[in-house]
């Protein structure tokens, strides 16, 4: 070893940090096993963001007590000692890192960036791991002292909070996902199915017959979450599980999403239930698109527009009062910038958006119920029993009164949905029968499917469906839809989200046997944002 680095065993395991641009040299644990000289922070306790000098020192020290194998050390110069060093020490003991070497870069304020490359041995095999991370050092309001501000993201880029690195036998076999054609689901090609096909390992990789191999994995924060594999140790058998997703469409469904940060969207045949895309843009990973729980604004009115329809309130082809506000139980609605519509269709209010034309009839369906019923009873909404394949949230329209039962007939308040839910409420709507979505064949585990209690009335759905062809066509998604062929309708929606900068972008479309919805958080109005990723998958 030349002297750009140095080390010894420590503990076990063999631990060694280069010199960086930023730090120099550092002789930490010298070739006899003696204490090196190692940089400590600057003294000094202040007040007010971290001095250059200060975050260089601190930083250097944490660094260099972590590639020493000193993890009390290490911790102590952080702002969370107890959590750091559990992680610190788990390094070393539960993912079996067996060599690491530690490269600072130069500091970018008050934010540091190094490289690990590391070897993780188990069970007598050996593979590399590198990877990039970053600190960052602030002052401890306590004592004054800079510390590196302790996340789990400093042990490696990808934990979260209350997650952990682990290495051993998988708790199940590898599997080898593909789509309804056979072609193979990788997350190298679909980025965005990674936690999709993580999922789908935890739940069928057993089934599907393969053998569990060894891995370096991150253990989720709490059960139910699937781990996710970061190296390969040694190579299991893989199982093969068949699903409904279509390759085609999820390929246009993940360049779709990536146009727009925070952005989810999933596809669904009408005619069958059969999930074809799941995609996802996001920060956190999460699968928002199945998961989700948020408003989603006027993307609802389809249900809302049903239940009047079935009652016998409203008729596509009939005027409809469209004010510029409506008032009920002391809360005033509006419609986008006051507009009104004089002497205008149910249909027309509803290609607008007009929220006025569904809060206005409230007092005349006289039933606080009537919403969260069609939600349940027609369109399945709310049933909490899909089996989808992997985890999602069927949606929710609960029982409210007063101005939250109002809220939820423009799909405010109370209501929370997903790009699954709003989806298949489409695809419900284009057909008048649900269908559960389904990602993963029933007939795989066997496993029941859920149902609705009635199908919708012939009469309810011709007329909604010709609405959502006018929205599509002259209505507020007609420029998003505009480059959608065949036979297409389409609902807008935002919504408004407590402490958020702007509204949801929400939207939902069908063309020929395809019903596809998508939400962009703080995307703004529903046509703007989700509207072309919609149109995307529509047109793929």
């Amino acid at each position: 070893m030349n002297g750009a680095a140095k080390g010894a065993l420590v503990g076990g395991v063999f631990l060694a940090m280069t010199g960086g641009a930023a730090y120099g040299v550092y002789s930490l644990v010298d070739d006899a096993g003696g204490g090196g000289e190692r940089t400590k922070p600057a003294a000094h306790r202040g007040s007010g963001p971290p001095s250059g000098q200060e975050v260089s020192g601190t930083a250097a020290a944490f660094l260099a007590a972590w590639a020493a194998g000193d993890e009390g050390t290490a911790a102590g110069l952080t702002d969370d000692p107890a959590a750091a060093r559990q992680a610190l020490a788990g390094f070393r003991s539960a993912a079996h890192v067996s060599r690491a070497v530690i490269t600072p870069g130069a500091p970018s304020g008050a934010s540091v960036p190094f490289t690990v490359a590391a070897e993780v041995t188990y069970e007598g095999v050996t593979k590399a791991l590198t990877y990039e991370a970053r600190l960052t050092v602030v002052r401890a309001a306590a004592t004054g002292k800079a510390v590196v501000d302790w996340q789990p993201s400093v042990l490696h880029p990808q934990l979260r909070q209350g997650e952990s690195l682990r290495a051993g036998t998988a708790s199940a076999p590898p599997v080898t996902a593909v789509d309804r054609d056979g072609g193979e689901l990788t997350a190298q090609r679909y980025p965005s199915l990674g936690p999709v096909l993580d999922q789908l390992r935890q739940s069928y990789g057993a089934k599907a017959g393969g053998r569990a191999g060894t891995e370096l994995w991150i253990e989720p924060a709490g059960p139910g979450s699937p781990r996710r594999t970061l190296l390969t140790l040694a190579e299991g058998e893989p199982g093969r599980i068949r699903t409904r997703l279509d390759a085609r469409v999820q390929a246009a469904a993940e360049k779709a999403v990536a146009r727009y940060p925070e952005s989810s969207v999933v596809a669904v045949q009408p005619s069958t239930g059969d999930i074809l895309a799941v995609a996802n843009h996001r920060k956190d990973g999460f699968n928002a698109a199945m998961q989700g729980t948020r408003a989603p604004g006027s993307t609802l009115k389809i249900v809302t527009a049903a239940m009047l329809l079935d009652r016998g309130l409203v008729a596509a082809g009939k005027v409809a009062a469209c004010p510029a506000t409506a008032s009920w139980d002391g809360k005033v609605f509006r419609n986008l910038n006051g507009f009104t519509l004089d002497g205008q269709t149910f249909a027309t209010s509803f290609a607008r958006s007009c929220n006025t034309a569904f809060i206005g009839l409230i007092d005349d369906v006289k039933d606080d119920g009537a919403l969260p019923r069609e939600a349940r009873e027609v369109f399945g909404i709310g049933l909490d029993n899909w089996r989808t394949g992997i985890p999602s949230f069927d949606g929710r329209v609960p029982q409210s009164s007063g101005a939250a039962a109002a809220a939820a007939y423009i799909g405010q308040g109370e209501v929370q949905m997903n790009p699954l839910n709003i989806a298949s409420i489409t695809a419900t709507a284009r057909t008048g029968v649900f269908r559960q979505p389904v990602l993963v064949p029933a007939d795989l585990d066997g496993r029941p499917l859920a149902k609705a209690a009635r199908a919708m009335k012939p009469a309810v759905a011709a007329q909604l469906v010709a609405m959502m062809r006018q929205t599509a066509t002259s209505g507020t998604a007609a420029r998003a839809m505009a480059s959608v062929g065949g036979d297409k309708g389409a609902k807008t929606g935002s919504a408004e989200v407590d402490g958020a900068v702007g509204p949801d972008s929400w939207f939902t479309g069908f063309s020929g046997d395809v019903a596809a919805a998508a939400t962009v958080e703080g995307g703004g109005h529903g046509g703007d944002a989700a509207g072309p990723i919609v149109a995307a998958v529509l047109s793929s």
